[in-house]
């Protein structure tokens, strides 16, 4: 680290010497204050130099935090896949009941691409192009979270990684799945959201088993194995929603969203009065001079009677600041007027119209009403003719 490892640097700290050369250290029992005085030195030099590296850089970045954690990629790769169909679903499901044992020992960067390995047993490569922007953005991650918040409602029984409801019974065990499916059909039917992954059968009027796990996981290896069997069957409607026992403590960085950082200086200035009054008048009055109000063209007007220029502009204001609004009547065609304006402008002249009129619409309003539209046309022809 430059500037932090001679004193002359400005971090105040002495570097050790070449080998052999003497400490000026004239007390051993002062070497641990040593020690946290270079320690303390070298983190201030750091904080100083991010500081200055900060300072220096104009660029602002900003990260767009949601309100719940951070969901596992493969629950929503599992997402997208089911928005494919539900058949490529179930399918994929089969090939990753045990994957999120390979996050505990491979990188973040591996396991991605083996998630990806195991989509693309199913999906082509526009589908996996798709699936990774999919990822970047975090598309599927409220769907999760969703999931997440239904299966907090229900509650889950402690301790339990997934579990089983059948007909609001709830059970972690799978040797109780046989007695709550005794008497499930005497009890209220659960209601069923339309994104719930429903076990393709043929067969209605079974009893609903509600499967709350994380996929991956053996916990969800274990109960997938024995509900998927009992629903080929026809014991059961196997329903799947996620369910992770233990979130993230992260929470979900969105990724994607228009995020806008409005930045207001508050450094004022003076500026003298009567320069800003000046350049505010000219402004203004050179913009009446190419306005047209209620159809006075003050601007030809003020070129051939030079001499009533004072009183023309007070009449111009005059005529925009008591302007009276428009009847409904009268706001009948009035799109149609103001494009037929526009089609009879030169080309080169037709762009700045078109500009003038919509910054400037109020005021142009009653221009564009009584100017090049022709009435005696039938309506079907004049839009016909505009379009």
């Amino acid at each position: 680290m430059t500037g932090c490892t001679v004193a002359a640097a400005g971090c105040g700290l002495w570097a050790p010497g070449p080998r052999g050369s003497r400490l000026p250290l004239r007390a051993m029992a002062k070497a641990v204050d040593v020690v946290r005085l270079l320690l303390g030195s070298t983190a201030l030099c750091f904080s100083l130099l991010g500081g200055w590296t900060a300072s220096a850089s104009k660029a602002v970045t900003a990260h767009l935090a949601a309100k719940w954690p951070e969901t596992p990629l493969l629950l929503e790769a599992s997402e997208f896949m089911a928005e494919e169909s539900n058949e490529k679903f179930w399918q994929f499901l089969e090939t990753v009941q045990e994957l999120a044992i390979y996050k505990q020992t491979e990188s973040s960067y591996s396991y991605y691409n083996l998630i990806l390995k195991k989509a693309g047993q199913f999906l082509d490569n526009l589908h996996i192009n798709l699936l990774k922007f999919a990822f970047s953005i975090r598309a599927y991650s409220p769907t999760i979270q969703m999931f997440q918040q239904i299966a907090t409602d229900e509650p889950p029984p402690d301790g339990c990684d997934a579990f089983v409801v059948i007909h609001r019974k709830h059970t972690c065990k799978i040797n109780e799945l046989k007695k709550l499916l005794k008497k499930a059909t005497s009890r209220p039917r659960p209601y069923l959201f339309k994104g719930d992954h429903i076990f393709p059968t043929d067969k209605e009027n079974l009893p609903v088993t509600i499967l709350y796990a994380e996929i991956g996981t053996r916990g969800f290896s274990k109960f997938h194995k024995v509900l998927s069997e009992k629903a080929r069957n026809g014991e059961i409607l196997y329903v799947l929603r996620h369910y992770i026992q233990k979130p993230e403590s992260q929470k979900m960085y969105l990724s994607g969203y228009g995020v806008e950082l409005a930045i207001k200086s508050t450094e004022y200035k003076a500026l003298d009065d009567t320069q800003v009054k000046t350049v505010t008048n000219t402004t203004v009055e050179d913009e009446m001079e190419t306005n047209e109000v209620q159809g006075f063209l003050f601007q030809k007007l003020k070129e051939r009677y030079s001499d009533l220029k004072d009183n023309l502009t007070a009449f111009q204001k005059y005529l925009i600041e008591k302007m009276t609004p428009l009847k409904v009547w009268e706001l009948q065609d009035l799109s149609f007027q103001a494009a037929s304006q526009i089609m009879s402008t030169p080309v080169y002249d037709a762009i700045k119209l078109m500009k003038d009129i919509s910054q400037n619409f109020p005021i142009k309003a009653r221009y564009v009403k009584v100017c090049c539209f022709d009435y005696k046309q039938p309506a079907k022809y004049r839009e016909r003719h505009l379009i």
